[in-house]
């Protein structure tokens, strides 16, 4: 639960009559143990997907996928990191997947993970290591895998512009998926049977306005216009033949799916603009659809918290993928915790919040007053003043307390 310093090796220590360097020694053995595999380890993230799913969410269970490098160019003693770009983005890549209530957009826990190094692909759903593969190859079987899981509730599958594929779409729709994918302003669609550019399509459509949005911190409006077109061009894969010639496009059948265009407008002016493909039914408004895509921003909240704003992943020490998988999903569990607490709406849940946040020592706005990592810091601190009435009594803190602030007599 402990939201760490950038300089922090490790979790920090619990009052329980244990040495800091105890706490750090177990859990370097816990993250070098061969027998804790990743499955397991996310047995509890799986269970509590089961149990929210039904409760939180209404038509859907929103799946947000996305891909976040980690950088640990500067960690010599990690042997199994692997250059992605250039040569100081050196480490691993994190692949999520993060469960979304459709009611608010609270998020609720990220059941399918993995983690790509220089010896292959970790993964939450498979024991031993996996080769690399496309990142949209991978992707289509971690959404089968996920629609198997059967969590109470239809999946709707999100992804930003970079599953904007055609042959992915197709293959997602023939399996019975339901996918909401923003796609690039040039990306064509038909109309008519005459192919256009979704933003050449979008000043004929007819616009509501839906709701007052802020963009940056400004007030703001978002109108939503939508239109059904068709997928109907030629695939184009990545992959290289054998002769070292890219794949010839491939023909399929045409798609028939909802172009949903969101504009906002500051001032009268349009300062932001999304192109939304769906295969959703057409009982479900475009305002809602153009919602559930603002809904994805969590999981890079999710990434942010990981990164640097709350558990400073790309500062851990531990010195391979496989250890710094299992530390993720731990972390990932205190962020799921913190989430379900955030998500409950009783009295006592508020009382709880605000006692955690104001235990944290955060300085919060107004109009924020509670975030995942002031309740992470909060709760880590609750911990620790519990672990401490555990093993001393109010005399000896008490006692400390004089130790402390007694004037010193010579």
């Amino acid at each position: 639960m402990n939201v760490t310093q950038k300089l922090s090796h490790g979790a920090k220590a619990l009052l329980d009559g244990s040495a800091a360097f105890a706490h750090t020694q177990a859990l370097w053995r816990f993250l070098r143990n061969d027998q804790i595999d990743l499955p397991k380890l996310a047995q509890p993230l799986l269970a509590l997907a089961h149990e929210e799913v039904p409760k939180v969410c209404d038509t859907y269970a929103l799946v947000m996928h996305d891909w976040s490098r980690l950088n640990f160019h500067r960690h010599t003693s990690k042997t199994d990191k692997v250059q992605m770009t250039h040569a100081t983005d050196v480490g691993y890549e994190l692949q999520s997947s993060l469960l979304v209530s459709d009611r608010d957009g609270q998020p609720i826990t990220a059941p399918a993970q993995n983690l790509v190094s220089a010896d292959g692909m970790l993964q939450t759903r498979h024991a031993k290591v996996q080769s690399e593969q496309a990142h949209l190859d991978e992707l289509s079987e971690r959404i089968a895998w996920l629609e198997q899981q059967e969590f109470g509730k239809p999946l709707l599958h999100i992804v930003d512009r970079e599953a904007d594929s055609v042959a992915h779409l197709r293959h997602w729709s023939e399996r019975g998926c339901q996918w909401l994918v923003r796609v690039k302003a040039g990306s064509l669609v038909s109309v008519d049977g005459k192919s256009v550019k979704p933003s050449d399509l979008a000043p004929s459509l007819n616009y509501t306005q839906t709701r007052a949005v802020l963009y940056h911190g400004q007030s703001a409006i978002q109108e939503v216009g939508q239109a059904q077109v068709v997928l109907t061009r030629k695939a184009k894969p990545k992959k290289i033949a054998a002769n070292g010639k890219r794949v010839v496009p491939v023909p399929g059948a045409p798609l028939p799916v909802r172009l949903v265009v969101s504009r906002v407008y500051l001032k009268g002016r349009c300062v932001a603009e999304w192109f939304i493909l769906t295969n959703l039914p057409a009982s479900i408004p475009a305002g809602r659809i153009a919602l559930w895509y603002y809904y994805r921003w969590n999981i890079e909240s999710f990434f942010k918290t990981l990164k640097s704003a709350g558990l400073q992943l790309e500062s851990w020490q531990q010195e391979t993928a496989q250890a710094v998988a299992r530390r993720l999903l731990i972390a990932t569990q205190a962020c799921a915790l913190a989430w379900r607490l955030m998500r409950q709406q009783t009295a006592e849940a508020d009382e709880a919040r605000t006692f955690l946040v104001r235990l944290a020592g955060r300085q919060m706005k107004r109009t924020r007053p509670v975030t995942l990592t002031a309740l992470m810091g909060g709760i880590f601190s609750l911990l620790t003043m519990l672990e401490a009435l555990k093993h001393y009594s109010i005399e000896q803190l008490e006692a400390f307390a004089q130790t402390l602030l007694q004037p010193q007599l010579e």
